[in-house]
C-alpha cells in the first residue's frame, strides 16, 4: 500500500487487511511524502503490529515509483495491493489465492462495491476474456490485484513511464506477455470513487489509457 494525504480513510483501509483471516502475509506501507496526520496513523499501527513495515519517502514521487519501491522490499510470493481510501473485505486474500491456485493462474482481482455510486464492477466485462476487455478498458480493480511476484518481476514491475494508469499498464503487459490474469466472480473489496487519482486527473487517466489500449490492439494484430 502507498499513501499519500489520506488521513480520513488509511485507518480503515489498514484495519481491513489486519482483519484478513489469511494470516501469512507482510504488510508493507508506503508513506509518500504526507503533510497531514497520515504518517503518524501509519506509524501509530507499525509499532502496534510486527506484520507492518512502514516504509518513508521525504518528498511525494508518486504512485508508480512508491508501488516499484514496496514491490522491491516484499519477500513474499504473491503482491497483493491495496489503495489507501479503499476497504478489502475479511476473505479477500484468502479466497483470491485459493482462486489462483485452483485455477492455475498467475494472478486474479475481484469485483468491487463502488461506495459512493452504491453499484458493483465489474458486471459483465468479467466473463470475457481480459485479452479481449484490454482493447477498450481496464478488465481489472487495481486496488484489488493478488499477482505472482514472479510474474510481476518478468516484465520489471510497474513502468515509470506511466504516472497515471499504471495498473492498466502493468495488467496490460503481464498478459500481452502470456501471463494468466482472471476476475474472481466475488465482491472482496470496497472501492472509493471520491477525491482519488481517477477523480483529480481525469484528463491525464484518460490520455495514458488510450496509449495502453493502441499498444493492446498493436499486440493483437502482430505489430509489438
Amino acid at each position: 500500500m502507498s499513501v499519500f494525504n489520506d488521513e480520513h480513510n488509511i485507518e480503515n483501509s489498514i484495519k481491513s487487511i489486519l482483519n484478513q483471516t489469511y494470516e501469512n502475509y507482510e504488510f508493507l506501507i508506503m508513506d509518500d511524502g504526507s503533510t497531514d496526520k497520515t504518517r503518524s496513523i501509519c506509524s501509530s499501527y507499525a509499532n502496534k503490529y510486527e506484520k507492518i513495515r512502514l516504509l518513508l519517502n521525504e518528498k511525494n514521487i508518486g504512485l508508480t515509483k512508491s508501488l516499484n519501491i514496496l514491490i522491491s522490499k516484499a519477500s513474499g510470493y504473491y503482491i497483493a495491493r491495496q489503495d489507501s481510501d479503499d476497504i478489502s473485505r475479511s476473505t479477500r486474500f484468502e479466497k483470491q489465492i485459493k482462486f489462483i491456485e485452483q485455477k492455475n493462474l498467475d494472478g486474479c482481482s475481484t469485483k468491487s462495491y463502488m461506495i459512493q455510486k452504491k453499484m458493483v464492477s465489474p458486471k459483465y466485462s468479467l466473463y470475457l476474456n481480459p485479452k479481449f476487455v484490454s482493447l477498450f478498458k481496464n478488465p481489472f480493480v487495481h486496488g484489488s490485484l493478488i499477482i505472482k511476484r514472479a510474474a510481476i518481476s518478468q516484465i520489471n514491475n510497474y513502468n515509470e513511464n506511466f504516472m497515471y494508469t499504471q495498473d492498466f499498464k502493468l495488467t496490460s503487459d503481464l498478459i500481452n506477455n502470456g501471463f494468466k490474469l482472471r476476475v474472481l466472480n466475488q465482491v472482496l473489496y470496497e472501492s472509493n470513487t471520491v477525491n482519488n487519482i481517477s477523480n483529480k486527473f481525469h484528463n491525464e487517466q484518460k490520455s495514458f489509457a488510450k496509449k495502453i489500449k493502441s499498444e493492446n490492439i498493436g499486440y493483437l494484430l502482430g505489430k509489438k
